[in-house]
């Protein structure tokens, strides 16, 4: 018997990349990426710092060209490909007509920017999130209680209810909306007409409030309270939701000609490229998957039918959203690798290998310097994109070495904020697995993680795990396994290499992270009372113990 191969479409903030695999062992064949051809490294921006969007015509031409490439290099025949996996960043919704043609394909709105999807980390919706997080506290708490009790500019609603302001005719030309995540399989297979698209519990949950408790999206008495049109909409939203051991449909006569693939091979549910991110690590209970990359997502499951708590401050608590029969519990950062890209390229103190090396030979505490992993906002636990980056105890004699280290420490402290928040509510951790590209490329990123948690930090065998997790999808829904575990104790893994915590430097992080903390809660929290005058001076107190 010929092998079988799954494909794996993942469509990052800057690319896409395709990913072949073999459905018995995981093994990764060929692999493709394509940065998007739009805007500045494929996000389109404004003056407005909170504008990131994207065009969806470089959703369709990247995944043409990564599949037929990736096809090449394979040397695979097409009908040794037996399913196809979608993983999109999120949430990322755009604005769509009666047929599901994106208005941004329309000549009228092909120079409006509110036509185009809105990316994840387009913050523009602000305001328009306090006043749903606001409304839904008086009257539907129960919509907060499973999303962290905030609702965030990143998601669904805000952005739609900001575009109903500040652009009223996309607003009002759109049929509907619908996330990224969705769209692609949907077009794939030829679905994507509103009254056939199929859409996932993953990016509904997570993102727009979807819960089969209370009848899926919002009700329409909610929505109408923030705006009638906004109540008028929820009728043209889906109705159910799906998890991604199911097919949106097959892949079409047409998407087979473009991409030499065979017509009528399924093509599985979408999701966010954290969750099938969690898949590919092989998630399970007990299992923290951290996917680090521009921003971070850590990821958990547990089971559906357990004793689960409301869990302040996490990104939603969904059934069916990572693995089907589980909870998946998202949490995660708004900015790591961006932190350290903004420090590169606007500071332009040198460039990410010679910062690495040089902040390599710096003990934990040396430099005197505590940040906070803000300059994206916080996602948890805190929910408020209006929060921003912070760098203290900075002298004439700081260096470019010592502030990217910090850099890279305020964001394993924010990383140990999410940690120790899963398991105050009764979810415990018993094992981190990391991957995307700074687990993959930065060891001096791992180890600092593992001191500042005193947790080992295991990295995922796969480089290009979240599209691996989309293939297992795709393997999945092609029949080649019956289950999620299944497919995953045959096609993941972790590398040999663990990152273990240096006792010395852990000791040294505990003193530093309840300095962390206390800036965390004095600029976070709404009902902090407490004073920061010792935090300067145990600053240079650690700083001191250190260069002894």
């Amino acid at each position: 018997m010929s092998r079988q191969y799954t494909i794996g479409l993942d469509y990052g903030t800057n690319t896409v990349r395709c990913l072949i695999v073999d459905v018995t062992n995981g093994m990764e064949i060929a692999t493709a990426v394509w940065e998007y051809s739009h805007g500045t490294h494929g996000v389109i921006l404004s003056r407005d710092p909170n504008v990131a969007r994207q065009h969806p015509a470089d959703y369709l031409t990247g995944a043409e060209i990564v599949i037929k490439k990736a096809l090449r290099q394979a040397g695979t025949k097409p009908e040794q490909i037996i399913g196809i996996g979608v993983d999109t960043t999120g949430s990322t919704p755009l604005p769509v007509d009666a047929n599901g043609r994106p208005l941004a394909f329309d000549k009228k709105f092909s120079k409006n920017l509110a036509a185009l999807a809105w990316l994840w980390k387009d913050h523009t919706g602000v305001a328009e999130a306090t006043e749903i997080t606001a409304l839904a506290k008086q009257m539907r708490p129960q919509y907060l209680a499973k999303c962290g009790g905030t609702y965030s500019s990143e998601w669904f609603f805000s952005k739609i209810f900001h575009c109903r302001r500040a652009a009223p005719e996309v607003f009002n030309a759109a049929h509907t909306w619908v996330e990224c995540a969705d769209w692609i399989p949907a077009v794939l297979t030829g679905t994507a007409a509103p009254d056939k698209l199929t859409v996932g519990v993953c990016a509904a949950g997570h993102k727009a409030m979807y819960n089969d408790d209370w009848g899926g999206y919002p009700d329409a008495e909610f929505l109408g309270a923030l705006d009638p049109k906004l109540g008028a909409l929820r009728s043209r939203l889906r109705s159910k939701a799906h998890t991604i051991d199911r097919a949106v449909g097959k892949l079409t006569a047409d998407w087979a000609k473009r991409t030499g693939l065979p017509a009528g091979i399924p093509v599985a549910v979408g999701a966010f490229d954290a969750h099938l991110g969690g898949v590919g690590c092989g998630i399970a209970p007990g299992t923290l998957a951290k996917i680090i990359g521009t921003s971070s997502c850590d990821m958990m499951v547990a089971p559906v039918g357990g004793k689960l708590a409301d869990i302040p401050g996490l990104c939603g608590i969904v059934n069916g959203s990572i693995l089907p029969g589980y909870y998946g519990l998202e949490a995660g950062q708004s900015a790591v690798g961006d932190i350290f890209n903004w420090f590169v390229n606007y500071i332009k103190a040198g460039d990410h290998a010679d910062l690495t090396a040089a902040a390599a030979k710096l003990k934990p505490g040396e430099s005197g310097l505590l940040a906070l992993d803000w300059n994206n906002g916080n996602r948890t636990i805190l929910v408020d994109q209006r929060l921003t980056g912070l760098l203290l105890g900075q002298t004439l004699y700081t260096t470019p070495a010592e502030i990217y280290r910090a850099l890279i420490e305020a964001t394993a402290f924010g990383a140990l904020t999410i940690i120790n928040r899963f398991e105050e509510y009764g979810v415990k951790v018993e094992q981190i697995i990391n991957c995307g590209g700074i687990a993959e490329k930065n060891p001096l990123v791992m180890q600092i993680y593992a001191d500042v948690t005193g947790r080992p930090m295991k990295v995922s065998r796969s480089a290009q795990t979240c599209a691996l997790g989309s293939s297992i999808a795709g393997a999945v829904v092609a029949g080649a396994y019956k289950s999620y575990a299944d497919a995953q104790r045959e096609m993941t893994g972790v590398k040999p290499k663990v990152f273990k915590p240096n006792p010395k430097a852990h000791a040294v992080y505990q003193q530093l992270y309840p300095l962390y903390r206390k800036l965390h809660d004095a600029f976070g929290a709404a009902d902090w009372n407490g004073n920061l005058h010792d935090v300067m001076k145990k600053l240079i107190e650690i700083r001191s113990q250190a260069r002894r």
